[in-house]
């Protein structure tokens, strides 16, 4: 079993920042990958970013340039740095661990990014 807890969400204007955390818990030691979603109102969640244990990271076009995921191994606590954002970037934000073939969600933090 492996907890995620997500924090750093919040209202920011357009061009502003924002750094996403998402604290593992339980099991986390295994995590072979962590990544970030996003959801606004209405739409399907998607994919926003995602780093392996051995530290590759991929990112969707929608945010390459703007958004870096890292991660602090020794907290077991995984980032995601939001630079110029947009208003299009506004959406409830979720962490995803797979662990043991197994997918894990956090809570999701609303990032709303104002015009």
């Amino acid at each position: 079993q492996v907890q995620l807890v997500e924090s750093g969400g919040g209202l920011v204007q357009a061009g502003g920042s924002l750094r996403l955390s998402c604290a593992a818990s339980g099991s986390s030691a295994s995590i072979s990958v962590l990544s970030w979603y996003r959801q606004a109102p209405m739409k399907q969640r998607e994919w926003v970013a995602t780093m392996t244990r051995s530290g590759t990271t991929n990112y969707a076009d929608s945010v390459k340039g703007r958004f870096t995921i890292s991660r602090d191994y020794a907290k077991n606590t995984v980032f995601l740095q939001m630079n110029s954002l947009k208003p299009e970037d506004t959406a409830n934000y979720y962490c995803n661990a797979f662990s043991g073939g197994y997918p894990y969600w956090g809570q999701g933090t609303q990032v709303t990014v104002s015009s």
